[in-house]
């Protein structure tokens, strides 16, 4: 049995549905703490499988650096503005938030997640998901959002790591990645063919054009 209970804020009325293994659905007008964060009330939530710029994270466009990681919380910040948001726990983090995937609109709405990273202001976590490698991928290959100019990856700059003039370039701005990373054989493909050429990745084993053989299977 579901039980129902209601946080009062002074700016949000949130509804946490608590179902019989644990897991919540919550809902409500958030506030945005920056690109892949919301918090309802007192419930802090972390959005499923996406990395955001830090709210201070500076990125390089055309030798100049801007402020990306303030453009990604105001892009999240534009999509829940004024909407009803509906979020589902897929885990907790060790800091006790709940990480969910979220949307407006209702089933055939705008997922949260999905929406960031197709705009190219959030990248797929990829250490606890690929479901938005594809998205990532798109966005890359459109320059869309941080992928206009080079940046280190959020999680980077979270240990301290900061972007020297000359030692990222767009597409070498994350780790190495290989095939396990790939759901299928045409993401990998896809991903490989936008890395350029010389296979830096080196997911073509046998150098015949094509990435990740083993995923055709």
């Amino acid at each position: 049995m579901v039980h129902l209970f209601k946080l009062f804020c002074t700016t949000t009325i949130s509804v946490i549905a608590i179902g019989v293994h644990g897991a919540e659905a919550i809902s409500g007008k958030p506030r945005v703490v920056d690109g892949d964060s919301l918090n309802f009330g007192s419930v802090a939530v972390r959005l499923h499988g996406i990395d955001a710029p830090e709210r201070d994270q500076l990125c390089s466009r055309n030798s100049q650096e801007w402020r990306c990681g303030f453009e990604a919380t105001a892009a999240l910040a534009a999509l829940v503005e004024n909407h009803w948001v509906d979020c589902s726990e897929i885990d907790k983090d060790r800091y006790g938030r709940i990480i969910a995937v979220c949307s407006i609109g209702g089933p055939l709405g705008v997922q949260l997640n999905r929406e960031m990273v197709a705009t190219g202001w959030a990248i797929a976590y990829r250490r606890y998901s690929t479901d938005y490698v594809t998205e990532e991928m798109e966005a890359q290959k459109s320059g869309l959002g941080i992928w206009s100019g080079s940046f280190v990856a959020p999680e980077q700059w979270r240990r301290g790591k900061r972007q020297t003039s000359k030692e990222h370039q767009r597409l070498s701005s994350f780790e190495d990645r290989d095939c396990k990373d790939f759901r299928t054989h045409e993401e990998a493909q896809r991903f490989y063919e936008s890395a350029g050429s010389g296979d830096p990745h080196r997911l073509d084993g046998d150098g015949d054009g094509v990435a990740c053989e083993g995923l055709k299977r």
